[in-house]
């Protein structure tokens, strides 16, 4: 029978070599093939994309709707209220009657200064038909000087007398129109307080129009921002309740007076309203765009502001790299940043916790559900 035998030497080979298989994490034999590491899952709602838009940014201002012409209608005589056409909500066109007072008293007037005026006429023509006869006559020498005198005074009496009837009559003209209600512009009826039988003394309301064609709203911005506003900047905003849509308006006024206590200024937004979406009365929030730059805008959540230089987490090719930016203009309301150097559009970004992914990480995006036939198991992800 052979026999074999080890000695101490070879022993104690054998030992280290076991200690260093051991310290190199139990290394496979060399020949076998390594296990790939497991990828990191990302969910959808972790990705962003670094895109090319329209950044807007500007002093934030907000407040009501109102019709940039507004007419309330008040009643210039004292009267009832006989006759109403309209009704709160109708639209009406210039010139349109809206209502009518009680007019007995006036044209009573006004028919008593017609005869008036008829009969200082008469009385005018008279006396100049008399005073140019006491002239002829006068220049002929059959009448005395006084009497041409005379017959030129009751001339000049009855023109006076004439104007003064026209002058009345005029009055009493005008009177008689204000107890006819008439739209002053094309509008709405907004409100009409009054009803018909109502008696209104003068400077009563009786209705209000409205042109909703064009609105306006005043809103407040910082004094600091002041210097960066003119008249004829667009404004973007949003109505609640009007529109998903975000609705273009201009400066038409900035006011020249700090509020001392806010250290707020007024600034009043023209709103066109052509297809009548918008109401009077309603709330409206948006910003003045004092600056307007066409760049690559990332979410304000993929970046990292914390260090000395800004950076993101880039997924590219599959695995996640951290890229340094350089930021331009800050959209602070939409949450949105300039990226003037270090991205371009289309870009991939990772957004929340998939941002404290290492450098280096291989990433799939979506659910490892999907990836996976049924009934196998599911690794963690992001």
């Amino acid at each position: 029978m052979r026999q074999y035998h080890i000695s101490i030497h070879g022993i104690a080979s054998l030992a280290i070599l076991t200690a260093s298989l051991a310290a190199c994490g139990k290394a496979a034999p060399e020949g076998t093939a390594t296990a790939p590491e497991a990828p990191a899952w990302v969910g959808k709602e972790n990705i962003a994309l670094a895109e090319q838009q329209t950044l807007e940014v500007g002093p934030a201002i907000a407040g009501t709707l109102e019709a940039e012409r507004q007419a309330t209608l008040r009643a210039e005589v004292g009267g009832s209220v006989v006759a109403l056409a309209v009704e709160p909500g109708q639209s009406v066109t210039r010139g349109d009657i809206l209502a009518r007072l009680d007019d007995t008293g006036i044209r009573d007037a006004f028919e008593s200064s017609q005869a008036q005026v008829r009969t200082a006429e008469m009385n005018t023509e008279l006396a100049r038909r008399n005073a140019e006869r006491a002239a002829r006559l006068a220049a002929a020498g059959a009448i005395a000087e006084r009497e041409l005198e005379n017959a030129e005074w009751n001339r000049q009496s009855s023109e006076a007398q004439l104007s003064d009837a026209q002058s009345r009559l005029a009055t009493a003209e005008k009177q008689l129109a204000r107890t006819v209600i008439r739209a002053p512009f094309s509008g709405v009826v907004a409100e009409r307080p009054v009803r018909l039988g109502d008696i209104v003394q003068s400077g009563a309301v009786l209705l209000t129009i409205v042109d909703p064609a064009s609105l306006k709203y005043e809103g407040t911005v910082p004094v600091e921002a002041l210097a960066a506003l003119k008249v004829g900047m667009p404004v973007r905003f949003s109505v609640a309740d009007a529109t998903p849509d975000l609705v273009s308006g201009r400066i038409s006024r900035i006011n020249p007076a700090v509020d001392a206590a806010t250290r707020q200024v007024r600034v009043t937004v023209a709103v066109p309203n052509a297809g009548g979406r918008l109401l009077v009365g309603q709330f409206a929030e948006g910003r003045v765009a004092s600056e307007i730059r066409e760049a690559v805008v990332a979410p304000a959540a993929a970046v990292d502001r914390r260090g000395l230089r800004p950076l993101v987490m880039r997924l590219k090719g599959g695995q996640v790299e951290r890229v340094e930016v350089e930021l331009g203009l800050i959209d602070e309301a939409r949450e949105r940043m300039e990226i003037r150097a270090g991205l371009l559009a289309g870009d991939t970004l990772l957004l929340g916790g998939a941002r404290g992914l290492p450098a280096g990480t291989v990433v799939r995006v979506g659910s490892p559900v999907e990836q996976q036939p049924a009934g196998t198991g599911q690794p963690g992800g992001v």
